[in-house]
């Protein structure tokens, strides 16, 4: 049985930073492109960040969803 104040928490925890990261992409969005566009190993830079934005907000969909209770359906296969 998952703890619901454990999943609770994380919930807000990981809610926050996706918030957080969404505000500094907008809040800075010109210094991030003129900072890539300088060519060389730069364009690393937008990659980072959208593996960052992945990872974050894919942890608070998870502990949002089961949060909410809704779970992936278990199936078996016969052998």
């Amino acid at each position: 049985m998952i703890n619901k104040s454990l999943v609770f928490s994380q919930t807000l925890l990981f809610g926050t930073y996706s918030v957080i990261l969404y505000f500094l992409l907008y809040h800075f969005n010109d210094l991030i492109l003129d900072f890539s566009k300088q060519g060389g190993w730069y364009f690393i830079v937008p990659i980072v960040i959208a593996f960052t934005f992945s990872v974050i907000h894919g942890a608070f969909t998870g502990y949002f969803w089961d949060l909410l209770g809704i779970n992936a359906k278990n199936v078996r296969k016969n052998k």
